[in-house]
């Protein structure tokens, strides 16, 4: 092999694309599936221990294809347990740039927020990520990757027990705002010789990118959350600058389209609470007309602060009135529970390690989000 030749990272295709891939290196359709029960289903990387597949298959494997993971460079373990790794990416000029991955365990249940992008290009007033700038997108192995390091470092072992039982792409980023990456990453989440994960257990949030999120409900089948934070288009306009662009009235339309289409349960609408901003009871009963009756589920969450935030948090009073409100009137709604915030792993607070950012924020124009 010229010592140019790029390596085809195997985690990044889905089964058709690595069926596709070992055609190309004249084999049979069904090593694409072997290789693809050796990587999710036995966690194994390392091709000469792919046993049951052809000794002059896996010499050529060696050569064109390889399983490579972010580097993890810092592990942090909140006091209730929730983990979280700061993972290096490199880019083209060598730079290293860092997401940020977290894990909360609970009973019966481990869900791992993943990232999408370095940084986030939103502008969403209140969140930490937000204030980073943006960098670039994720690639489809870059995302899958952080799923099987987290399986890895959490000792998941073939044969046993999920660690991870759930996905959320909460992390860093906007994900519909790469989409071409996130999509084929769902894809290999939810494929039974992928990590064969429940549609209902992968969710994809989303700010508001509604011609994405209307492709999305023809492509995929995974669960989806939307980043509401406000009742109204002038709070909103402030707080989630895509609003500008796409009002809240068709947002929600996008949302019951997606239902239809997935014949989904509901969306759940996460809602950040913060003090004297969003959360008075006049807003309740302004979420009770735009959502009652509609299959949707709020999910408040109480803000975790940051340098330099110009917010603070709900009383946890007010937190309850809102809620009380809400379910009072017909609308479903739950407050999350705050996990790991002091490791700054929780909702808002990932930051990674930005370099290169786009300085020009959507809050002050509207630039165009690069979407592929």
């Amino acid at each position: 092999m010229n010592a140019t030749t790029v390596k085809t990272n195997l985690l990044g295709l889905t089964r058709t694309e690595l069926e596709a891939f070992v055609a190309n290196m004249g084999e049979k359709p069904f090593r694409a599936r072997q290789l693809m029960k050796w990587l999710y289903k036995r966690h194994v990387a390392d091709f000469d221990q792919m046993t049951d597949l052809a000794k002059s298959f896996r010499a050529k494997l060696v050569e064109v294809a390889e399983v490579a993971v972010p580097e993890i460079t810092l592990t942090q373990v909140s006091a209730d347990g929730t983990r979280k790794w700061l993972l290096a990416m490199n880019t083209s000029e060598g730079i290293k740039q860092g997401i940020e991955m977290v894990f909360i365990p609970e009973p019966g249940r481990g869900t791992l927020c993943i990232s999408s992008q370095v940084g986030c290009a939103m502008d969403c007033t209140f969140c930490s990520t937000a204030q980073q700038g943006f960098n670039r997108n994720l690639n489809a192995a870059e995302i899958v990757g952080q799923v099987w390091l987290a399986n890895k470092e959490l000792g998941y072992q073939h044969g046993g027990d999920r660690v991870v039982t759930n996905i959320v792409f909460m992390g860093m980023g906007e994900p519909l705002a790469n989409y071409r990456n996130v999509v084929p990453a769902t894809e290999i989440l939810m494929d039974d010789l992928g990590f064969d994960i429940s549609r209902r257990r992968v969710t994809v949030s989303t700010s508001g990118l509604v011609p994405q999120m209307l492709k999305l409900a023809e492509e995929t089948n995974c669960a989806l959350a939307v980043s509401l934070h406000a009742p109204n288009d002038t709070l909103r306009d402030e707080l989630v600058p895509i609003n500008r662009k796409h009002k809240i009235a068709e947002l929600l339309d996008a949302c019951w389209v997606y239902v239809n289409k997935q014949n989904a349960r509901s969306i759940t609408f996460e809602y950040v609470m913060l003090d004297g901003v969003n959360d008075r009871p006049e807003h309740a009963h302004e979420l009770v007309a735009l959502l009652k009756g509609r299959p949707a589920k709020l999910n408040l969450i109480p803000f975790n602060p940051f340098p330099g935030t110009r917010y603070k948090r709900s009383s946890a009073a007010a937190i309850e009135r809102f809620r009380d409100i809400l379910n009072a009137n017909g609308v479903i709604a739950t407050t999350r529970r705050t996990r790991g915030d002091d490791i700054d792993a929780a909702c808002g607070q990932l930051v990674g390690r930005v370099h290169d950012r786009t300085t020009v924020r959507l809050g002050s124009k509207l630039i165009s989000v690069a979407v592929q």
